[in-house]
């Protein structure tokens, strides 16, 4: 995994690139997605064999600016066969042989071992094993099998493989970044990895996330993805995110994985992985990060799958029992503090690592968050201050929740307000919101009630809606 963690950092990416993706992309929304999926169905135990000559796979590459062509992948079943109906979520993982450690065994077992009985019933895990060696492939296989039959047998763990003749050439490929030609060919096979993982699994669930093959699972994780999801209808979005790290966690629509393993098959040997999927990210119009905190799934391999290089890198969000993950509803907002510089409102409520920073308020000043529909809310918390700016805190301020909005000059606003509390040392919680209050709730409004000479910092907005069960 040398080179997947580079989404920290921005990205630079050729002109051209930007162009050809847009007009390809965009040629793809009125064009038809459909797929046409072969399987391959073989006993966990038998010998894995290459296809005969008259099934080889005649090149793909050839037809992809024509979106309305199918990818016809003879997929190898090592293990497990899909259940006919479809799950709530796939977890997809891409595995090669590394030349120090193996994580995979410890991954899947983590997925299940953090997942509830309910749960389980809503997931299924895909694992890809991409490595050509089909002997290190058999005897991983045997390992899965081993350690694993009742998953198996559930339908809730497969394993496949794309055979080598589906590959395109890994040989001069072009080095956009200057980095060896190893390592081009290495991430250039990888895009092609998941491409394949990804249009594998298109009809087999609701939702699709990716992860890596050395990752630990938060407890409950699913329950705090769907909540979140839930949370988030009627909004569009194209990728939330439950880790900062590379490609970990990343959740999609399955209806967009066909157009997703598309676009990886293109420019499969222009960039690595995470950079094709934020530009991806961005031509499907979603322009921001939607990442949730604490992470969801945290990296726990030592060495990398590239040369097997160490790699220590770690989400310092993550947290082993997330489930409450606050999961803030779509809205908009709105301030008549006067804003310093950028740190604008949209900061204090969104995922990523900023805030809003405005200048002295004074009383009667406001923060509104105003939601996209009516939403039960179970609990708030919201943090001003930072610990170099401990001074620029609300010290005078009260928090008010909404109903019956409406539409006026200065933005959107509630009709009628009900206060559920006083800001203490620049800080405010109130849980049982709902319980609390008769209403589904439409706006949530920080009130300034004294005027300050200190700037105000709010550094996070966080809100939990009313959380539902699995299966609900």
């Amino acid at each position: 995994m040398g080179d997947r963690m580079r989404c920290f950092r921005k990205r630079s990416t050729l002109p051209f690139l930007a162009v050809l993706v847009s007009f390809l992309l965009f040629l793809s929304l009125y064009l038809d997605d459909g797929y046409v999926l072969e399987a391959e169905k073989r006993d966990p135990g038998a010998t894995l064999l290459p296809p005969a000559a008259s099934d080889r796979y005649v090149h793909p590459f050839r037809d992809l600016t024509n979106f309305s062509g199918t990818i016809n992948v003879t997929y190898r079943y090592l293990a497990g066969i899909p259940l006919p109906r479809r799950k709530y979520l796939t977890i997809g993982l891409s595995s090669v042989k590394r030349k120090r450690g193996n994580y995979l065994l410890e991954t899947i077992k983590s997925i299940f071992d953090q997942s509830s009985y309910e749960e389980l019933k809503e997931i299924v895990v895909v694992v890809h094993l991409a490595d050509f060696d089909l002997v290190w492939c058999e005897n991983l296989v045997q390992e899965i099998t081993r350690k694993f039959p009742h998953h198996i047998i559930a339908g809730r763990l497969l394993v496949i493989q794309a055979p080598e003749q589906y590959y395109p050439s890994l040989e001069g490929l072009k080095r956009n970044y200057n980095d060896p030609e190893d390592r081009v060919r290495f991430r250039s096979k990888q895009n092609v990895d998941y491409a394949f993982l990804l249009n594998f699994c298109t009809n087999l669930s609701h939702f699709y996330i990716m992860l890596e093959d050395d990752v630990r699972c938060s407890r409950n994780f699913l329950t705090a993805l769907k909540k979140v999801i839930t949370s988030r209808e009627g909004s569009y979005w194209v990728m939330l995110e439950f880790s900062k790290l590379g490609y970990i966690g990343k959740l999609y629509h399955s209806k967009d994985l066909p157009r997703l393993a598309h676009f990886l098959l293109m420019f499969y040997q222009e960039m690595p992985c995470d950079w094709l999927l934020i530009h991806f990210r961005g031509l499907l119009a979603q322009r921001d990060v939607i990442r949730f905190k604490p992470s969801l799934f945290q990296h726990m391999g030592y060495y990398s799958s590239y040369k097997g290089a160490e790699n220590k890198l770690k989400d310092d969000d993550f947290e082993e029992d997330s489930i409450d993950i606050p999961d803030n509803p779509p809205a908009s907002l709105y301030t008549n503090i006067n804003v310093f510089e950028n740190y604008d409102a949209t900061k204090a409520y969104s995922s990523v690592d900023e805030y809003f920073w405005g200048k002295p308020p004074s009383t009667g000043d406001f923060f509104l968050i105003v939601f996209n529909r009516p939403t039960k809310v179970s609990r708030i918390k919201i943090v001003t201050g930072t610990e170099d700016r401990q001074t620029d805190v609300l010290h005078h301020g009260a928090l008010e929740v909404g109903q019956r909005s409406v539409g006026t000059k200065q933005g959107r606003q509630c009709l009628s307000y009900v206060t559920l509390g006083e800001f203490r040392g620049g800080n405010i919680e109130v849980n049982n919101v709902n319980q609390k209050i008769g209403f589904d709730i439409e706006c949530v409004r920080i009130v300034v009630t004294a005027s300050q000479k200190e700037w105000l910092i709010i550094r996070t907005i966080s809100l939990w809606t009313a959380q539902l069960r699995i299966g609900t």
